[in-house]
């Protein structure tokens, strides 16, 4: 089965087409709202569009078939992820007018996580809040998490397995058994790492003083933690290629930056540990977690008490085991491909 694979983030629009056999014959890249007709008129008709969708909520946690009332369910949806959920329902809307007798299928990043158990997915307030609002720990870069632990499994075999997938968005999941048992994103993907324009996990009690004291609207202080925080506020620039480059220049306010990222992530690796009962492997994927071997480095050493330890030979390596010598934890670094993992969930939709 041929698959076009459309990933709709909140500035990127991405598509794959994959042949029968996962193989790549088309790639494009641009913005939401682009001319598709232009970019794949000359491409081969696909026997199936799966869309990366980014909050199931409590509904959806398999791949599904897109139909009128799915589609509604979605949109209604839109509340939860304001940022991505009507980029992702603009993609299917323009791949739909495009490709209307194709079936479609909506891959959800919340979905791996929906297995957490209610221990880790449930926050300590009100039940009337929880049941009214459907407030819970959903987790995100679901996709992502799923064929890293899926791959770390196939070349390893282990069952305790912490994946962390570091980009612009940066996550852990711990996973047990194939399944997540634990992610460090909650009802946002605001919470837990430190990322590239996001705070992570804060004290709430910081957003009411804020709101208070400095007279901010939810709506200011939401977009500050949103888009101003996180390595941009720390270092000046969001692109942890130029924080590390400015850190090997004894920048302080770079230096500073990696420090908290880096305190953070280990911090997160270990609770994830806990989380799966052990720790296997540990498995880095992402932009920064593919590219960035001096951040692996770093946390490793944070982490060496777990028995984690990486081969100073292989720092650079952006696929494949990056295991030191003699240690108990198996690292490897595996490359992203969230297209493999949602043309196998269209797949198994359409039977």
């Amino acid at each position: 089965m041929r698959v076009l694979v459309v990933n709709a983030g909140s500035s990127s629009l991405k598509l794959r087409l994959l042949g029968p056999d996962d193989e790549v014959e088309r790639t494009a890249d641009t913005e939401p709202g682009a001319d598709l007709d232009g970019l794949v008129r000359d491409w081969p008709t696909p026997d199936a569009v799966g869309h990366r969708v980014v909050h199931g909520g409590t509904r959806f946690t398999d791949p599904v078939v897109i139909d009128r009332t799915v589609r509604k369910e979605l949109e209604d949806l839109s509340a939860l992820a304001p940022l991505h959920q009507p980029k992702s329902l603009a993609g299917l809307d323009a791949v739909g007018a495009l490709l209307p007798d194709v079936p479609a299928v909506a891959c959800f990043d919340t979905a791996f996580h929906a297995t957490i158990p209610e221990a880790a997915a449930t926050y300590a307030v009100p039940r009337r809040w929880r049941e009214r609002y459907a407030i819970r720990r959903y987790g995100f870069h679901g996709l992502s998490h799923a064929w890293c632990a899926a791959r770390a499994a196939e070349l390893t075999g282990a069952r305790r397995v912490v994946t962390a997938h570091l980009g612009a968005g940066a996550s852990l999941a711990a996973v047990l058994d194939g399944r997540s048992v634990d992610t460090t994103m909650g009802f946002t993907p605001l919470e837990g790492l430190v990322m590239a324009t996001r705070s992570g996990t804060v004290d709430p009690g910081l957003v009411l003083w804020l709101e208070e004291h400095e007279h901010l609207s939810p709506h200011e202080v939401a977009d500050t933690l949103e888009k101003r925080s996180g390595l941009a506020a720390l270092a000046g620039t969001a692109d942890m290629r130029e924080v590390v480059a400015a850190a090997a220049r004894d920048e302080a306010d770079a230096a500073l930056a990696l420090d908290v990222y880096v305190h953070r992530l280990a911090a997160g690796i270990a609770s994830m540990a806990a989380a799966a009962g052990g720790l296997e492997v540990l498995a880095f994927t992402g932009g920064v977690g593919e590219h960035a071997g001096g951040i692996r480095t770093r946390a490793a050493q944070r982490l060496a008490f777990l028995g984690v330890a990486v081969d100073p030979a292989q720092e650079d390596s952006t696929d494949g085991e990056i295991t030191g010598p003699g240690a108990a934890v198996r690292t490897l670094v595996v490359p992203a491909r969230e297209d493999l993992e949602i043309a196998r969930g269209t797949r198994a939709a359409l039977g």
